[in-house]
């Protein structure tokens, strides 16, 4: 399943658990044996660093309202052993190292599981800019001395 289906089914049983409300809307969809069904549209709910990248702010001492467990990826770097460049062919290698065969790094991928956090847009409130740029400039102070 994947981020947007766990969310929505999370948010469809908020709403009928009363936490979240719905809009009023309704969209057409097919349930699993294909049959047509009559889906409430839920509020929208989004994590905390969504609503701030597009401007909003969590209004203080707001909680979340839903805690959602969804995918979560990451990439890292690391580097090769001694070993893996030994017993590793040149096409591995290239494929690892993304066709750089001087490389000895390697991207790694993995998906796990996180507890994600969301809120509603009446927890939330438009960010000022320059107040947000003051901010940030003191945070960028305090950390330079």
């Amino acid at each position: 399943m994947t981020n947007a289906q766990i969310i929505e089914q999370a948010s469809q049983q908020a709403a009928k658990d009363g936490i979240i409300r719905y809009t009023g809307r309704t969209f057409q969809s097919k349930n699993a044996n294909g049959e047509p069904v009559t889906i409430q549209e839920v509020e929208p709910v989004h994590t905390f660093a969504y609503w701030k990248s597009i401007g909003y702010s969590v209004k203080k001492g707001e909680k979340a309202k839903l805690s959602i467990m969804i995918w979560k990826h990451v990439e890292k770097e690391r580097q090769l052993s001694e070993d893996e460049k030994k017993t590793m062919n040149e096409a591995t290698k290239l494929l690892l190292t993304d066709g750089n065969p001087d490389s000895d790094t390697v991207k790694q991928e993995s998906m796990f599981m996180k507890k994600a956090f969301f809120f509603t847009f009446d927890q939330v409130e438009k960010t000022d800019p320059e107040k947000e740029a003051r901010i940030q400039a003191a945070r960028k102070a305090r950390k330079a001395s």
